[in-house]
């Protein structure tokens, strides 16, 4: 009988240890080091990991390689398409990752009972019966009599399904439930995992399927399993949205086949998830009467521009120490800018509480927030409501320059297409040609922007 052989893997990074020890050296983790059991068999562990793509390719010059355009094809959803650049690719892997009740299989099945009246799709659930997926289609009002259903978790069967089926597209819902009984150890676990992801990658490249894997995610919204979940598949992408609000958020973490960070708006309604044609107009859902520590602001999702409104509240302190909270930005700028503003602004905020929040649950990295940021501050300061019509953006740098911001044109051309008549801007994204209807104010420093509006 052949030795089970043992390696040492970290969760977070997916580096491979001789043995186990508490931090990985790699990312720096505490205790992510995971022992997990290889095959059985080493035969039957090489025949199935001979070759990533599943053939062998002779050397080749990279001039003389025929460079076709990839055969897209529509998921039937237009803000699904977006995220994923343009359409389904053949032979490519997708990762659907969320938290539970965030609507990752409802996407799934509706993305897929589209695609199964015109083409071979075979949707296998691990995590579900027959009758509950039947159940769903049937509340959403999906027409689902030509998908074909599959109810498995050993993956030997469902390779075997796949070889005699031969579908255009898959679905595994969800990866952390399926195991192989090459691997020795309990379904969910890393080995089990990564293993069953490559197999089933590798049939995907082989066969030119499209293959969607369902991941669960932890507390702080990363992958359950190894990282190198993430490095096998094509593209990645996180649906994420509060149990309190209906609007979910779709946005790529990798993709292969378009533009990362791009984001899809979708709702969720009695009939599904429905996409979102416009989310600026839901972001921008204010009130008729102008309020202070409000301020407009244009993000940049993936390719296009995204309004939303951004709240301060600013309340005397009634401890030792003021309370910095940040909610959709980072905390750290937050207590930056406010540092900016006293020291090159002669604000002073140190005896306040600070509450800032992106309304409609976004959440964005973006430096163009800084200046919005700023001004809605100083107008819950001063209880001074900021003009209805005012947009900012722009990033504000440690000595009080106001610093440029990516696609500046393109931001003043969303708000004036949603009304807005007057734009605060850094000097730098100064535009090349006078803009009709919108009046743009450009500043260099800090105090330019307090002068401008108080």
């Amino acid at each position: 009988m052949a030795k089970i052989k043992s390696a040492f893997v970290c969760t977070d990074c997916g580096s491979d240890l001789s043995k186990w020890q508490g931090q990985c050296p790699d990312c720096g983790q505490w205790n992510t080091i995971k022992e997990i059991k290889l095959s059985k068999s080493p035969t039957a562990r090489g025949v199935t990991s001979a070759g990533f793509a599943g053939t062998s390719s002779e050397i080749q010059t990279l001039g003389s390689i025929d460079l076709k355009t990839q055969p897209r094809f529509t998921s039937g959803i237009g803000e699904f398409d977006r995220v994923l650049g343009g359409g389904l690719v053949p032979g490519s892997a997708i990762l659907v990752g969320g938290h539970p009740g965030a609507g990752k299989s409802t996407l799934l099945l509706q993305t897929v009972c589209s695609l199964a009246m015109s083409m071979d799709v075979l949707y296998v659930t691990g995590e579900e019966s027959l009758q509950q997926v039947a159940m769903r289609a049937k509340r959403l009002g999906l027409n689902a009599d030509n998908l074909k259903l599959f109810s498995e978790t050993r993956l030997e069967e469902i390779e075997s399904t796949i070889n005699s089926l031969k579908p255009k597209v898959l679905v595994v819902d969800s990866i952390q439930v399926m195991l192989t009984d090459l691997i020795d150890s309990a379904p969910g676990s890393v080995s089990q995992v990564r293993e069953c992801a490559a197999r089933l990658t590798r049939m995907a490249k082989q066969s030119g399927m499209v293959l969607f894997l369902v991941g669960h995610v932890t507390k702080d919204g990363s992958i359950a399993g190894p990282k190198v979940l993430e490095h096998m598949i094509d593209c990645s992408i996180m649906l994420e949205g509060s149990n309190d609000s209906r609007f979910r958020t779709l946005r790529g973490i990798k993709n292969r086949f378009g533009a990362v960070n791009e984001l899809g708006v979708f709702a969720m309604v009695e009939k599904g998830l429905m996409e979102v044609k416009n989310p600026s107009a839901i972001f921008l859902n204010r009130g008729t009467e102008a309020m202070p520590g409000s301020a407009i602001t244009v993000l940049w999702e993936g390719t296009r521009p995204l309004l939303v409104e951004l709240q301060a509240l600013l309340d005397e302190s009634q401890g030792s120490y003021p309370k910095r909270v940040a909610l959709g930005l980072d905390q750290n700028r937050l207590s930056m800018l406010l540092a900016v503003l006293h020291r090159h602004g002669g604000v002073h905020c140190g005896d306040q509480d600070v509450f800032v929040n992106l309304v409609g649950g976004v959440k964005t990295n973006e430096t163009s927030t800084d200046l919005a940021t700023l001004a809605a501050i100083v107008s819950s300061l001063r209880g001074i409501a900021l003009p209805q019509d005012l947009v900012l953006f722009g990033e504000v740098g440690l000595s009080g320059e106001i610093r440029p911001v990516p696609s500046g044109q393109e931001r003043i051309q969303e708000a004036l297409k949603h009304g807005f008549k007057r734009a605060i801007i850094p000097y730098g994204n100064k535009p090349r040609q006078e803009i009709e209807g919108m009046n743009v104010v450009l500043i260099k420093k800090l105090s330019d922007l307090l002068t401008a509006l108080f």
